[in-house]
């Protein structure tokens, strides 16, 4: 049998390939370990040709992120067994490099019919192509290396010194046992649940948004708590969109982008935090793009967060957008009334077992649920510098005390609020057109919201009486006063009108 050998190796000839007759591999019935055969002299000088010829045809990048992995352990009744040293880099290798290696085979050796391609175990020997130095991978031990090593936290896939802890570390208190529900945050909480208690996805990816402070990264990391205590077998990468950013950026730096890549590609459950910071970036970007589908053509699980829809994710690009919707996309709305307090009654009680002789009456926990709106993690701020000042001067936890604390907070508070939003809210709830808010109408039907409105306009901001009278078309200051003072006689005497105001504030407020 005739088999064609690169001149490039034999000395003095020309680079280009040409035809060169080479005897008839020797029998050799040896086998190693799996029954796999010995590698022959030939075996190996036949697999550095093929190495030099695929070099040349595909370029050295390819060779560098994909070739070089690859080793070869002998030929078996007209198949090469290929080695490499994950399921990733396996399964891409065949599907898009198979024909062009088996081509290149057939050139050097025509007995050579197919290729079967196998994950190379850790401790294996290094790739044969090793044996002739001048078509060495000279890939170091650790990049052949892909088992997850025991007892690491994330999985040391690639170069485990450098990209095998790339995830962000989990916070411990972020449990799905201390997290809070309520009905804004009730179906993210229930998806969460779902894929922590799920062996193969149940909706690929889950996509978490909502404004800052709501509980998505409380619900990851409840999500990455619950998978290892559950099945601690399978790994699971958690890391922001900045440290993923910050990562491929480092490893396009270093022209080592393969470890990077098999070190999210091989995980069964990968979550990206606060995805919209890739925005604009356009080769990050282009590397998550096929991170997510890699993951999900092999049924790995996805969860992903942002501040707002996959729809409205300003600079990211319109494929990715449209990916990110391809499961379940669940919003966390902001914090009403009832879940903030809920949230600083577990904080409250957590801080008396810590401290038993530390009293927190219910009417602070209630003024701060009411007056500090803006997110989950100002409202536990709050408590928390509420209990250091009182423990540290020494003084009893009251509303006034809370007030003086919280200044700066409550202020902020209260400048987030505006004369539009009240006029809008107010309308809604009492079934009127937002245009009678400004209109001359003095129907009671219309009269009555519309001092509500200007009395909660005075509450809430800090707008003056001219301002706000200004707001509701041109009135003067004088019918805001008279419009405050009525509200307040009515609350006094009215339950109803106490309880309408009250609602208003809390939606204003939530």
């Amino acid at each position: 049998m005739s088999q064609q050998i690169p001149d490039a190796d034999v000395p003095g000839n020309s680079t280009d390939p040409s035809p060169q007759t080479v005897p008839p591999l020797p029998e050799d019935t040896r086998t190693g370990p799996g029954g796999i055969p010995v590698l022959a002299v030939e075996v190996s000088r036949q697999w550095a040709r093929v190495m030099t010829l695929l070099r040349k045809e595909l370029g050295e990048a390819t060779y560098q992120n994909w070739l070089c992995f690859v080793g070869c352990d002998g030929i078996e009744g007209g198949c090469a067994l290929l080695t490499a040293p994950s399921r990733f880099k396996r399964d891409w290798i065949r599907s898009h490099l198979g024909d062009q290696m088996l081509k290149a085979w057939n050139n050097v050796n025509g007995q050579v019919l197919r290729l079967d391609f196998h994950v190379r175990e850790a401790a294996s020997a290094p790739p044969a192509a090793n044996a002739g130095e001048s078509h060495s991978s000279r890939a170091p031990a650790e990049a052949r290396a892909s088992a997850s090593q025991p007892g690491s936290e994330y999985p040391a896939v690639g170069r485990a010194g450098q990209y095998g802890r790339i995830g962000a570390p989990l916070d411990p208190r972020f449990t799905f046992e201390d997290f809070v529900v309520g009905k804004s945050n009730e179906f993210a909480h229930a998806a969460a649940r779902r894929i922590a208690e799920s062996d193969a996805p149940p909706f690929n990816p889950l996509f978490l948004h909502g404004g800052v402070g709501l509980g998505k990264t409380h619900l990851m990391h409840a999500i990455a708590h619950a998978i290892r205590a559950r099945r601690p077998e399978r790994s699971v990468l958690y890391l922001s969109a900045e440290k993923f950013m910050y990562q491929f950026i480092k490893a396009l730096r270093d022209k080592d982008t393969m470890p990077f890549k098999e070190a999210l590609r091989s995980v069964d459950v990968l979550m990206v935090d606060d995805v919209q910071f890739i925005g604009g970036k356009g080769s990050t970007q282009e590397e998550f793009f096929h991170t997510f589908n890699a993951l999900i053509d092999h049924q790995k699980q996805l969860v992903i967060s942002a501040d707002r829809s996959p729809s409205d994710l300003d600079g990211i690009e319109e494929r990715i957008r449209s990916r990110l919707g391809w499961g379940l996309v669940a919003d966390i709305h902001p914090t009403d009334y009832e879940l903030r307090l809920g949230i600083l009654q577990g904080k409250a009680e957590l801080a008396r077992r810590q401290m038993p002789d530390l009293d927190i009456a219910e009417s602070v926990l209630e003024f701060l649920a009411h007056r500090i709106s803006s997110n989950v993690r100002d409202v536990e701020g709050a408590l928390t510098r509420v209990v250091a000042f009182a423990t540290l001067v020494r003084r009893p936890i009251t509303v006034d005390m809370a007030r003086e604390v919280l200044q700066d907070l409550l202020r902020a508070s209260e400048r987030r609020i505006t004369i539009d939003e009240i006029q809008r809210k107010a309308a809604e709830y009492f079934n009127i057109r937002l245009a009678d808010m400004l209109s001359a109408r003095r129907a009671r039907a219309v009269a009555r919201p519309r001092q509500v409105a200007m009395y909660l306009a005075k509450q809430l901001t800090a707008r003056s009486l001219p301002e706000i009278g200004r707001k509701f078309g041109g009135r003067d200051h004088t019918t805001v006063i008279h419009a405050v003072r009525r509200i307040e006689q009515l609350r006094e005497s009215d339950s109803a009108m106490n309880e309408d105001v009250e609602k208003l504030q809390r939606l204003l407020q939530g």
